[in-house]
């Protein structure tokens, strides 16, 4: 069982509303030079938490609970754990997944001195814990600044993931994929390995705090030309239920990867980063957006419409060739800050 302490002084943690309990030290596991941190997100989760959090494996130096205004018993469970690593629980009052997310991430960034890698586990017991050492392997190997896990290539597929949500996946995947310029399966996966390289210069006074957070962060790490790669893990569901509404979440989830996309694109332009292919995407994108928007037009425009071809088709053309310099331009962006990267080890 873990010593748990009174509540760690504000100053410790970067959230100065986190109440936060700290286990006793016990000892570090290092994965190649690595230490590793689970951050678990739970909100009512008194069912599931408890064996979350005893299932996690051994080789895991500190753990964190964030929970999240939760009602239930939660906190009881998580207190009554038979766990091997440091345990931090931090209480939030319902702030969203993502700012329990961003809590934990922060709360890593306190306890560790030395490099780490936070894996993000839920509460609610949908994530194998065998499948961790697969998830921060790429990281381990220098092949990838973040991990994300992808539920639809694993050998059993999406399991018993229910079929809304399995065509609702898919459509986000093809979304998330255009506005990040990065090809992604999974992206709703919250199964996921970050390098605290990564965390160390994110930008945590802006950030997303509700569902759409995974896809938010994905665009963000295309911005700032971090890797990102996809590994299979298992899709478990059993009694959870999700807090997800489709009809909100696509209307608020939507316009922030649509914006978001806009403000990478522009981002690039305005920095030392800019790449022809981002200058080739923006007059691609622009000319999409000519073909449709009334009282403008060009001859090109005009001469295709002339032959019968639909301005909607115009567009959907633009806008493939936009997406296919904006890839060519992610590329270029992640060997800017890995060649920078190398400069400095130098």
């Amino acid at each position: 069982m873990p010593f748990w302490s009174i509540p760690a002084d504000e100053g410790q943690t970067h959230n100065p509303n986190t109440h936060v309990f700290e286990a006793r030290w016990i000892g570090v596991h290092m994965e190649g030079g690595w230490c590793i941190g689970v951050v678990v997100p739970a909100r009512n989760e008194a069912k599931f938490i408890r064996h979350v959090i005893e299932t996690i494996p051994a080789t895991v130096d500190c753990i964190v609970v964030v929970n999240d205004g939760s009602t239930d018993a939660t906190s009881t469970e998580i207190k009554k754990a038979d766990i091997v690593a440091n345990l931090i629980e931090i209480n939030l009052d319902g702030e969203g997944v993502g700012a329990a997310i961003d809590a934990g991430h922060q709360a890593l960034l306190d306890h560790f001195e030395d490099q780490f890698i936070s894996v993000v586990m839920a509460g609610d017991g949908q994530m194998n814990p065998d499948d961790l050492p697969r998830l921060i392997a790429p990281i381990l190997n220098g092949e990838s600044d973040h991990v994300k896990g992808d539920r639809f290539n694993h050998s059993q597929g999406a399991g018993t993931m229910p079929l809304v949500r399995r065509i609702a996946s898919k459509i986000l995947a093809i979304a998330t994929t255009l506005a990040s310029g990065q090809s992604l399966s999974d992206p709703q996966c919250g199964y996921t390995a970050t390098s605290s390289d990564v965390l160390k210069q994110w930008p945590w006074q802006r950030s997303w705090k509700g569902y759409g957070y995974p896809n938010y962060w994905l665009i963000q790490l295309s911005k700032f030309g971090y890797r990102i790669k996809e590994v299979p893990v298992q899709s478990i569901y059993g009694q959870e239920k999700s807090g997800i509404r489709p009809l909100r979440f696509f209307c608020s989830v939507g316009p922030m990867m649509a914006f978001e996309h806009h403000r990478r694109n522009l981002a690039w332009l305005f920095s030392k980063n800019i790449t022809p292919h981002s200058l080739f995407a923006l007059i691609a994108y622009v000319i999409g957006w000519i073909a449709v928007l009334p009282g403008i037009s060009t001859d090109i425009e005009r001469e295709m419409t002339s032959r019968g071809c639909p301005p909607v088709v115009l567009m959907m053309a633009a806008w493939a060739v936009a997406h296919f310099f904006d890839r060519a331009a992610t590329s270029t962006v992640q060997e800017l800050r890995l060649n920078a990267k190398a400069r400095q080890t130098t």
